[in-house]
């Protein structure tokens, strides 16, 4: 089974050569590499967003495993959903995904599901993915699509669950946590709320990240995600996250009066 690209020719290029390209002059190849346990990268079209994923994408060193945790904006069946078999396609390349650490988070957790149909349309993970082959080439990864249905302790589970089946699999694995930061609010606003959330981050804190989106009605739509990363992180030995970089739509457009934020952090 192929997954086709459901984003290509619109949130990024469709084309390879315009494609890395584009990816070039959004990283910055030459900048320090540091092993990292996850990182939290933003899911927009690379115009918007670009800048944001590709500084931090270029301060790791990846390894040959990744795991991507993305928002559903679509409603899915499962609380989590996963797929264990097949390749995902872009315009750089095929991609496998990684059986034995599919197959080892849902033996762990009895919520995260097998359903295809889930990751179709979704473009949270798919745009994580060219940034990785432009540095990476080839590797194998696991997409898991959350639900806005699943609840702080369910998003504790799942992120348990990652983090004893990277231990098993017993080789390195990012996580990568997919999400855009306060969305459609003058920048001010975005600006504030989104640093009350992007602290609970940096404090490791995954409770208090949920509480806090929730609590200050923040439009971060990948929180469930991150915070399942930081819970994950914490679990291998995470003990320090920075932000790498911040700036909302406006940076981009000028226009800084309805924006979205983007956020990347390095969780080490």
């Amino acid at each position: 089974m192929v997954r086709k690209p459901a984003v290509a020719g619109s949130f990024y290029p469709g084309k390879a050569g315009e494609l890395r390209r584009m990816i070039e002059s959004l990283v910055e190849p030459k900048a320090p590499k540091e092993k990292a346990l996850a990182v939290i990268s933003p899911h927009a079209g690379f115009i918007y967003s670009g800048p944001v994923a590709g500084a931090v994408f270029s301060s790791v060193d990846l390894p040959d495993t990744v795991l991507i945790l993305g928002p559903g904006h679509r409603t899915i069946s499962p609380l989590f959903a996963t797929m264990s078999r097949g390749d995902w396609e872009t315009p750089l390349g095929r991609l496998p995904i990684d059986a034995d650490l599919s197959e080892g988070i849902m033996s762990r957790c009895a919520l995260v599901e097998e359903d295809e149909g889930a990751h179709s349309q979704e473009h949270s993970l798919e745009v994580q993915l060219p940034f990785i082959q432009y540095f990476k080439g080839s590797f194998t990864f696991v997409p898991v699509c959350i639900s806005y249905r699943a609840s702080y302790s369910q998003i504790e589970a799942l992120g348990h669950a990652v983090s004893g089946a990277i231990s098993a699999l017993g080789r390195e694995v990012l996580v990568v946590a997919s999400t855009d930061m306060s969305h459609y609010v003058s920048r001010e606003e975005a600006e504030r709320k989104d640093f009350l959330a992007i602290r609970k981050i940096i404090d490791l804190d995954a409770a208090g990240l949920y509480r806090t989106v929730e609590k200050e009605n923040i439009s971060m739509c990948g929180y469930k995600p991150a915070a399942a990363a930081v819970v994950a992180g914490l679990d291998l030995g995470a003990s320090k996250a920075v932000l790498i970089k911040y700036q909302t739509s406006g940076d981009r457009t000028g226009d800084f009066s309805q924006v979205v934020g983007y956020a990347g952090l390095r969780i080490t």
